[in-house]
């Protein structure tokens, strides 16, 4: 059951490393997604998504019922990750979605969930 799990959810292990974008070509956005998000999955969604496109960063629930996240990458592949993230895992129902820009964090090489 345990590599059910596993393999469904991944991990946070180090054998999830992601190799991280050339930090000249990379920006670092903050997106916070509201909605149908927590208890549905959304986290481990996300952090699927943005391994498969090779985002490092972050995911987290907050107290208000959203969910935020950190993510670095190029332009065009954080726009892919927002546009899967507007259409969701089918149990969730993202209502509103912002972002802003922030500092690239040199050295960068994973994707986690953050408690």
């Amino acid at each position: 059951m345990k590599d059910f799990l596993r393999q469904f959810f991944g991990s946070n292990a180090d054998e999830d490393l992601v190799t991280p974008v050339d930090t000249s070509k990379a920006v670092r956005k903050s997106i916070t997604v509201s909605g149908k998000v927590q208890g549905v999955g959304f986290r481990y969604f996300v952090r699927q998504e943005a391994r498969a496109l090779g985002i490092t960063g972050w995911v987290m629930n907050l107290k208000d019922g959203t969910v935020t996240m950190e993510v670095q990458s190029t332009p065009q592949v954080i726009e892919e990750l927002t546009e899967r993230l507007k259409k969701g895992n089918g149990f969730s129902k993202v209502v509103q979605l912002k972002s802003y820009d922030l500092q690239i964090v040199e050295g960068e090489n994973k994707f986690g969930i953050k408690y």
